[in-house]
C-alpha cells in the first residue's frame, strides 16, 4: 500500500515510512492511493471481534503484506493499558443518542488511541533502521500529554512539545511538564495552538533545520495517526447493529478525528452523516455549511482542545473533493497561505456535503449542556463532549447517531465547575500531578528561537 502528497510532488511512500514522517517534502499531506475496502463478509466477521483485532485488522489493510512491523503486538500492548475492558464502549442517552467514550485510556483522552499504538510503532522502526527521532508536537492539550505517555523514555527518540502558553487547563499541562523524562522538552509558546502548528509545518519545510535535526511528527500530519483511529467508527458503527447507517458527531478543531471517520465510511462501515460540532471557532462550521473557508481570530473557550483557527487535516479532505487533482489543490493552499482565505468551489462543496454536515455551538449553548448532562445516564461532560451533545441535540438527524465523548471531564474540572457549581470527582493519576513539580520553557512565537531551543536541547544526543 502506497501513500500519495495531496500536492503530488513527492514520490510515495509505504505506511511503514508513513510511521516516521510527518509533511511530506512538497509541504502536503500523506494519504493512501486508495482506501482499503471491507466486504460484507469482513465486515461481520468484525463485529463479532474485540476492539483490538478489530484495530489491528484495519491497520494490516493499510499498512499492506510487506510491512515490517508487528501490528497484533502494538495494538495489542497498547490497548491492553486501558482502564475498560471494552476500550471503546458506548452508552445508551436518550432516543436516537449514544455517547463513545474515549476517555479510558492513560491520558483520559481520545488521543490515546492513535498516540499508544504509533508510540509502538515509532519504537519498532527505530530499532529496525537504527536511526533517531526529534519528535515536534504542537498541541491545544490533549495531544501533548498523549505523546509523552507513548514516548517518555524510550531510546532513540526526544519529544519536543508545543503549547499555547496559558492557553490549556492546568490539568493538561500538567500533564505535560510533571513528567521526569529524559527525552522530554516542553514549550510553553506565547501564542495560540495554530501559531505552534505553524512552527511545527515552518520546520518540517525548512530544508536546512530538517538536515540538521532528524524530525518525526505524531501530530495528526502523520497519517498513521488517523488510520489508527478508524477503529473505533468501524467497531462503533458495526456494534449499533441498527440495520442502517449510523450517523456520528465529533467535536472538531484540526479536523483529524472526523477525517478517521470519513475514511471509515469509504472503507465500507455502516456510517451516515458525520457532522463536525465546532465551538466559537467556527471555520469548519463556515466552511461545510457556506463554502467560506477562511483564517479567523483565535477565540480561547471552554472547550480550549478546539480553538483553533486553521484545520490542517481539511486539506486532506479537500483533496478527495477536487477528484485528487493535486495541481488544483496545491493551488488552492497556495491562495488560502496567502489571503487567509479559500471559497471553496461549488463542485467541491457538494463532495464534501454527501457525507458531512457542520454546526457551531456557542459557548452558551455548551455550558448548558454541560448542566444537562447531570441528568443524563453519562453524568457530568468536558465541554469539548459537550460541545458535540449540543449539536446533535440541535440537528436531530434520522437515525442512530453517536457522538464522541474526547475527554474526561476531570480534565477541564474549572470549565465543568463554571457551568454547573460542582468539579467532577479527580482521578488518582490528576491528584497525585497536581503535587508533583513542574518543567517548561516559555518562549516566543518565534520560528528561530523555537529551533535554537531544539538544536541546543537536542543536538548533543
Amino acid at each position: 500500500m502506497k501513500h500519495v502528497s495531496t500536492r503530488g510532488q513527492s514520490p510515495a511512500i509505504s505506511f511503514d515510512e508513513i510511521v516516521l514522517s510527518g509533511l511530506a517534502p512538497d509541504g502536503g499531506l500523506y494519504l493512501p492511493e486508495t482506501y482499503p475496502q471491507f466486504d460484507r463478509d469482513e465486515l461481520k466477521a468484525l463485529r463479532a471481534l474485540p476492539y483490538a483485532k478489530v484495530a489491528a485488522r484495519i491497520l494490516k489493510k493499510f499498512a499492506g503484506p510487506e510491512t515490517a512491523l508487528d501490528i497484533d503486538a502494538a495494538v495489542r500492548e497498547a490497548y491492553d493499558a486501558f482502564r475498560h475492558n471494552d476500550v471503546a464502549p458506548s452508552q445508551h442517552l436518550q432516543a436516537k443518542i449514544w455517547l463513545l467514550e474515549l476517555f479510558h485510556g492513560p491520558t483520559f483522552a481520545f488521543k490515546d488511541f492513535a498516540l499508544q499504538v504509533l508510540g509502538r510503532f515509532i519504537a519498532q522502526r527505530l530499532a529496525q533502521t537504527g536511526e533517531r527521532r526529534v519528535i515536534v508536537a504542537a498541541t491545544s492539550g490533549d495531544t501533548g500529554s498523549a505523546a509523552i505517555a507513548a514516548l517518555a523514555n524510550r531510546p532513540g527518540v526526544e519529544i519536543v512539545v508545543l503549547h499555547p502558553h496559558n492557553r490549556v487547563s492546568e490539568i493538561q499541562r500538567r500533564q505535560m511538564t510533571t513528567v521526569d523524562a529524559a527525552n522530554l522538552h516542553n514549550i510553553a509558546l506565547e501564542g495560540s495552538f495554530d501559531d505552534a502548528q505553524a512552527l511545527v509545518k515552518a520546520m518540517f519545510n525548512d530544508k536546512v533545520f530538517a538536515g540538521e535535526v532528524p524530525l518525526g511528527a505524531v501530530n495528526s500530519i502523520n497519517w498513521a495517526r488517523l488510520a489508527i483511529q478508524t477503529a473505533y467508527f468501524v467497531s462503533s458503527s458495526l456494534a449499533l447493529d441498527s440495520g442502517g447507517p449510523v450517523n456520528f458527531v465529533v467535536p472538531t478543531g484540526n479536523f483529524g478525528d472526523i477525517f478517521s471517520g470519513y475514511v471509515a465510511k469509504r472503507m465500507g462501515a455502516p456510517i451516515g452523516t458525520l457532522v463536525a460540532a465546532t465551538n466559537d471557532n467556527d471555520i469548519v462550521a463556515r466552511a461545510l455549511s457556506s463554502g467560506d473557508y477562511s483564517r479567523g481570530t483565535v477565540h480561547a473557550t471552554s472547550s480550549p482542545s478546539m480553538d483553533i483557527q486553521v484545520a490542517s487535516n481539511f486539506e486532506r479532505l479537500l483533496f478527495d473533493a477536487m477528484d485528487r487533482n493535486a495541481g488544483r489543490l496545491r493551488a488552492a493552499m497556495e491562495e488560502f497561505s496567502r489571503a487567509g482565505k479559500l471559497d471553496i468551489p461549488p463542485d467541491a462543496l457538494n463532495a464534501m456535503r454527501r457525507d458531512f454536515r457542520a454546526m457551531r455551538a456557542t459557548e452558551d449553548s455548551v455550558q448548558a449542556q454541560i448542566r444537562r448532562s447531570q441528568n443524563l445516564p453519562c453524568g457530568l461532560v468536558d465541554p469539548h463532549t459537550a460541545t458535540g451533545l449540543a449539536v446533535a441535540d440541535a440537528l436531530q438527524l434520522a437515525g442512530p447517531t453517536v457522538v464522541l465523548a474526547t475527554a474526561h471531564p476531570a480534565k477541564f474540572g474549572a470549565a465543568v465547575k463554571a457551568a454547573t457549581g460542582q468539579e467532577p470527582p479527580l482521578p488518582a493519576e490528576f491528584q497525585r500531578i497536581l503535587n508533583l513539580p513542574e518543567k517548561y520553557t516559555v518562549l516566543p512565537n518565534d520560528l528561530g528561537q523555537v529551533q535554537a531551543f531544539i538544536r541546543a536541547r537536542t543536538a548533543a544526543k
